[in-house]
């Protein structure tokens, strides 16, 4: 497995989410949204259209990982823990990340 062009492809993916990025990064600076281990977005305060949001981008996120898992031959579960790594170091202080099942600030 070649795990730095996997790396490489993660960043590109978070690219690929531009068009949510405003969205995306007021609810996690509202403390609406998180990153979980699992390499998805999860709600951690529920809000108006919050649920929505997070439908939205993990399908997006689904395909995409989908995407990379066949193209270099891994699991659909190897992208989303490479993902859920790349979010997590990602993750501004004071936003909210996923540990034990818990959600915790950063």
């Amino acid at each position: 497995m070649k795990l730095k062009a996997i790396s490489t492809l993660i960043i590109g993916l978070s690219m690929s989410f531009a068009a949510f990025a405003i969205s995306i990064d007021d609810a996690k600076s509202q403390g609406l949204v998180g990153e979980t281990t699992s390499g998805y977005l999860g709600v951690v305060k529920n809000g108006q259209g919050v649920q929505q949001l997070v439908n939205e981008v993990n399908e997006k996120r689904k395909q995409k990982y989908q995407q990379l898992a066949k193209k270099n031959g891994i699991t659909l579960e190897q992208v989303e823990a490479l993902a859920a790594k790349k979010a997590y170091n990602k993750t501004q202080s004071g936003h909210y990340i996923q540990v034990s099942g818990r959600w915790v600030k950063k």
